[in-house]
């Protein structure tokens, strides 16, 4: 069984063993036992309401139950740049023209700004390459929305999800060696691991804040502009289908597209609807019928499964196996979340 879960101090060795396989681009998931232990408890602590808005964090993880393994974890920001500010580069098209010589032309600059300052942000997506069959990397995407609806009253208006950008197998980011290193003077894995670290006030010191000319930076540079890292497609296919858009904004580091959305369009929080549970003792779950992301409603204890669901979505009730409902931490009769894995 998979299980998706809020995250306990007792995962960190197996997260850390994740963030070793991640590579680089990964910004919020480095190889840093130190500073994965503390996103844990900051994690922990925001679901016992410990820490004020600008700090609250919420890592979640797939556990493979059957291995007591933690092989995937994602996570939601409830609101950045209120505390540290959350730079983007934005692409800004403009027109320029001589009628004395005829000439018409349009050009690209990448302009400095704060745009997503306030929302909610999609973090830290990753599931262990041994997983990434089946339906597991939607399942462990799709599940924060879940929690979403369920604690709607938390969340802002608007969410994004800044993408890994183009890097080479090397580590070698194109957009990086043709803007960033100029004005930082470090590699890119370090810049990119001493932010996902939290140290990021060197950003401000040093990064370009006049706007730059896209034509004059190398062809593979600008091709990298709003593009992502291959493993990253699915991601990113799994976020458009649910409402997501790309709107001209990337990351300052790589430049990755940053999508977004409003959080009452996102398909899966306007479908997602309570049932009710019932307990059944004679259910033998297979592969066949509707594949349904199903939660519960703790929110401390938030937990969901991928559950094949062959009752009618709209019956107002889900049968349940024992050891389904043990997963969940729910009791016959209890109200409880469904959705479609897809529309």
């Amino acid at each position: 069984m998979m299980l998706f879960r809020s995250v306990q101090h007792e995962d960190l060795g197996d997260i850390l063993h994740l963030s070793s396989r991640a590579g680089v681009g990964l910004t919020t998931l480095p190889n840093n036992q130190e500073y994965l232990a503390a996103r844990i408890s900051r994690s922990i602590d925001s679901f016992n309401d410990a820490r004020g808005r600008a700090q609250q964090g919420f890592l979640f993880t797939l556990e493979d139950t059957e291995k007591h393994r933690v092989v995937g974890v994602s996570a939601l920001e409830l609101a950045v740049g209120l505390e540290e500010p959350f730079y983007n580069f934005r692409v800004h098209k403009s027109v320029r023209s001589s009628r004395e010589l005829g000439v018409y032309t349009t050009f690209e600059t990448l302009i400095v700004g704060q745009d997503y300052t306030g929302c909610s942000e999609l973090c830290t997506l990753f599931l262990d390459p041994d997983y990434q069959g089946g339906r597991n990397g939607v399942f462990l995407s799709k599940s924060r929305f879940m929690f979403i609806s369920a604690f709607r009253h938390l969340f802002p208006k608007s969410i994004i999800a800044e993408m890994r950008g183009v890097v080479d197998p090397q580590g070698e980011s194109p957009f990086w060696n043709a803007l960033g290193q100029h004005f930082f003077n470090v590699p890119f894995a370090q810049a990119d691991y001493l932010t996902g670290i939290g140290s990021k006030t060197f950003i401000a010191e040093l990064m370009p804040f006049y706007p730059i000319y896209v034509s004059l930076l190398p062809e593979e540079a600008r091709q990298a502009i709003g593009q992502v890292h291959d493993n990253t497609l699915p991601a990113r296919t799994i976020l458009e289908k649910e409402g997501f858009a790309y709107h001209n904004a990337v990351d300052i580091f790589d430049a990755g597209a940053i999508l977004d959305a409003e959080i009452d369009k996102i398909r899966t929080v306007k479908a997602c609807h309570l049932v009710h549970v019932k307990k059944s003792t004679q259910l033998s779950r297979t592969q066949e019928g509707v594949p349904c992301i199903v939660s519960n409603l703790h929110f401390q204890e938030f937990r969901a499964l991928l559950l094949h669901v062959t009752d009618p979505l709209d019956s107002g009730e889900l049968r349940l196996t024992p050891a389904e409902m043990e997963a969940l931490h729910v009791d016959d009769g209890d109200a409880i979340r469904i959705v479609s894995l897809f529309s």
